[in-house]
């Protein structure tokens, strides 16, 4: 069971592009009031993510809680849009299928989603709300838990998932001499590792801290490094969705007031104590 937990943590964090344009929304408070808002059900704002949901990014598997950094998000982006925690709704959407162009059935997901060129060609995405470094996990006791450079890790035989931004950030900032070993799976990736078929594995800094607290335990985060371009997340939305600027909106008004860093420095206190390798 402890893998099948692990897996959903891994899923939710690559990205499959590179570059992306940070969006700005165009609108004010003014436009923004919840009566007046195009939601999926009138006076309801209907919030998506993947389940499970895991820390650091939801806490005790309850989305509708307030805990964790993309649930206090979530409720957050409400409090600006004028609804009350009564009126946020939550339903389940897989990690793969929120990005797929067509209708959605939800007014935004948060779920560790990268903004990205090729995904905002089907969906939209708001402002984004966090910023994610990569992270290199290995086993403790290996020769690479003392590494304090990414050169360090260029004779590593290196796990992560094909289509992330964890694979771009291998390829672009590490440059192993050995081709990482690409899996279609982060079920793949996981018991890769376990199994002692790869060195490492790379993924973004809060699940890395979130698998060697509660479920690698015999493994260490031994540091992060930017990915090429950026990692940002944002809120997705049904591509040309009416909420679209509005949203954008309220994540540009938390970070403006501090609320954001507030919420970041609460939950994900703990990416900050790895070492920057460069």
């Amino acid at each position: 069971m402890a893998l099948a937990l692990t897996l959903g943590v891994v899923a939710g964090c690559g990205g499959d592009d590179s570059d992306s344009e940070e969006t700005t929304a165009s609108v004010s408070a003014q436009d923004c009031q919840a009566d007046d808002l195009e939601t999926l059900e009138a006076g309801k704002l209907t919030v998506a993510t993947d389940s499970p949901a895991f820390p650091p990014y939801f806490e005790d598997d309850d989305p509708t809680n307030g805990k964790g950094f993309e649930s206090a998000v979530a409720y957050a982006i409400a409090d600006q849009l004028g609804f009350d925690e009564a009126d946020v709704e939550w339903v389940v959407e897989p990690f793969n299928s929120s990005y797929a162009p067509g209708k959605k059935d939800f007014d935004f997901d948060v779920n560790q989603i990268s903004i990205t060129d090729k995904r905002a060609e089907q969906v939209d995405f708001s402002s984004p709300y966090y910023e994610a470094d990569q992270a290199i996990v290995v086993q403790k006791g290996s020769e690479f838990e003392d590494a304090t450079a990414l050169s360090d890790f260029a004779d590593a035989n290196i796990g992560v998932q094909i289509g992330t931004t964890s694979l771009d950030a291998v390829d672009a900032e590490i440059q192993p001499t050995e081709e990482p070993q690409v899996f279609d799976t982060s079920n793949d990736v996981v018991s890769a590792f376990e199994n002692g078929q790869v060195d490492a594995i790379v993924v973004d800094v809060p699940t890395a801290f979130f698998l060697t607290a509660t479920e690698l335990t015999d493994a260490v985060t031994v540091g992060q490094f930017p990915a090429p371009g950026g990692d940002e997340w944002g809120a997705l939305l049904e591509k040309d969705s009416p909420l679209t600027d509005c949203v954008s909106f309220a994540v540009d008004e938390l970070s403006s007031s501090g609320e954001l860093d507030e919420i970041e420095e609460q939950w994900m206190s703990e990416a900050t104590k790895a070492p920057v390798l460069q």
